[in-house]
């Protein structure tokens, strides 16, 4: 059993659904992952999720959970889904419950498929964060303006077997 988790921003667009499935069903496919957390904040979150859902149906071996970082005030899109309330988070202030949530995430991931659009927040927080506890990180996109390219080329080439050819969207300026 291997697992995948999410970081992205909550605008992310919905025209990187494509892109996100086929990652996923590589993943699957070719490279056991077979468990996946998610949050539930924004629509990077809901795509992965929309993904998923659509993927069990055929791969009835994957498991997905919505890992929350608090309980849900009213119903939404992912209230009848598999949930988790990770261990004493219920404890931490609201506006640290996040950061613990995605530690919580981070610590129990093999792998992060992330979405980064700029620099700053906490997909591209938890995104280098992943990268220096050595995860296996796959970058839908990336326009970060001031990141030096051998950084980047340097995860995939040492962290993930598949070749920038296999996902040209994962690296957009190598």
């Amino acid at each position: 059993m291997k697992v995948c988790t999410f970081f992205g921003h909550r605008d992310c667009p919905t025209s990187i659904k494509p892109h996100l499935r086929s990652v996923l069903i590589d993943l699957i496919d070719n490279h056991d992952i077979d468990t996946f957390y998610l949050g539930n904040q924004g629509n990077f979150d809901r795509l992965a999720y929309t993904v998923l859902h659509e993927l069990s149906q055929k791969y009835s071996n994957i498991k997905y959970t919505i890992v929350f970082a608090y309980l849900p005030s009213s119903p939404s899109l992912f209230s009848a889904t598999n949930t988790l309330l990770p261990e004493g988070i219920e404890n931490i202030p609201p506006r640290f419950a996040v950061v613990r949530r995605n530690n919580w995430m981070l610590d129990k991931a093999d792998l992060v498929v992330s979405y980064v659009d700029y620099s700053y927040g906490g997909a591209a927080k938890f995104t280098d964060i992943a990268r220096q506890k050595k995860k296996i990180v796959i970058i839908l996109q990336n326009k970060y303006k001031n990141t030096p390219v051998n950084i980047y080329r340097s995860i995939f080439i040492l962290n993930f077997s598949i070749t920038s050819q296999a996902y040209p969207w994962r690296i957009p300026f190598l």
